[in-house]
């Protein structure tokens, strides 16, 4: 096995001495930059990677990213956190990076564990998921000056021109849209929508979708179950026969409008789901993929400076807080 190459390496190649080459990969902004990019270029060509250990007792910061663990709830859409986890996981260890995961069965009990947690230095920044209207735990970290983005919008009056802090999150609207105007071209006639209760900002966000794609057919509501989904969609295709496609705000919604379709024989209506999970794809049913792996790179690129290290607090401005993921249509 190849030696790994070393500082020493680095110093050699660059010709320059040990303590420039700790300069560029510690303090970049105190060197010359003629003397920073003959540097840098031999640490690309060596492929050398500072310890990370050794660095964390250098300066003092953890290198690590914490994140909240949901409590497990059963379900079918709860995968698409979990491959958000994953993929954060993975892309902030390409970064040296670490990421620890902490448990919070309310957002109150959320803000006590990250206060332990900045207390005792266990964590340089947060990566918040769930966010909601009102949500307290981002005020809490503004004010501590923890540096943090959102998986999920502020939620504020214009989230793109006025953001309250960082954030990054899935288009549920161009998501939405895709699936309205996929129907649409297919000549479907009437495409109702089955989302949640008005209030969620997700499922607002995902209805808003359909209605801007001047979809002709009715609004249905119904809490995130599969069986109640199955209930609303019987009763809503016995009183408006007419409708021939359903754009969902889940796959759980998708898979209880599945079933109400199929007890009603029914197979003229098209049903397309949101979250795109295994348990649709079995089916065979077209859903919207959120792309979580585009999520968790765009919340590093938030979070990191270019050279690799957690950016310091910073005013949230127009355009460059935040990332915005399209997802895609899957179609079966």
């Amino acid at each position: 096995m190849a030696k790994a190459p070393t500082v020493d390496d680095v110093a050699r190649v660059a010709g320059v001495s040990r303590q420039t080459v700790s300069n560029v990969v510690n303090t970049p902004d105190i060197v010359r930059e003629a003397t920073r990019l003959r540097v840098e270029a031999a640490i690309a060509e060596l492929g050398y990677r500072p310890h990370a250990a050794a660095r964390r007792l250098r300066t003092r910061r953890s290198s690590t990213i914490g994140i909240h663990l949901d409590p497990y709830a059963g379900g079918i859409s709860g995968v698409v956190l979990d491959r958000f986890v994953h993929a954060l996981t993975e892309r902030a260890g390409e970064r040296d990076m670490r990421v620890l995961l902490y448990a919070a069965r309310t957002p109150e009990e959320e803000i006590a564990r990250l206060g332990d947690l900045l207390e005792g230095g266990e964590v340089d920044a947060v990566v918040v998921t769930g966010t909601f209207h009102g949500d307290p735990r981002t005020g809490w970290l503004v004010d501590r000056g923890l540096p943090f983005v959102s998986f999920g919008r502020p939620w504020g009056e214009n989230d793109v021109e006025a953001p309250a802090h960082l954030w990054v999150d899935v288009d549920g609207a161009a998501g939405t849209r895709a699936a309205t105007i996929h129907l649409q071209e297919r000549g479907v006639p009437r495409i109702a929508f089955l989302g949640w209760p008005s209030g969620s900002g997700t499922g607002d966000d995902r209805e808003r979708g359909w209605r801007e794609s001047s979809a002709s057919g009715p609004r249905w509501v119904v809490e995130e179950n599969v069986a109640a989904a199955r209930d609303v969609v019987t009763a809503g295709l016995a009183a408006d026969p007419g409708v021939r496609g359903i754009v969902c705000a889940s796959d759980s919604l998708a898979i209880g409008a599945h079933l109400a379709v199929t007890l009603a024989g029914r197979p003229d209506v098209a049903v397309i789901g949101f979250d795109n999970t295994p348990a649709v794809e079995a089916l065979g049913l077209s859903s919207v993929e959120q792309l979580p792996e585009r999520v968790a790179s765009g919340a590093l690129d938030l979070l990191m400076g270019e050279n690799g290290t957690v950016v310091a607090p910073r005013a949230a401005t127009a355009g460059a807080a935040h990332v915005l993921v399209e997802p895609r249509l899957v179609v079966r």
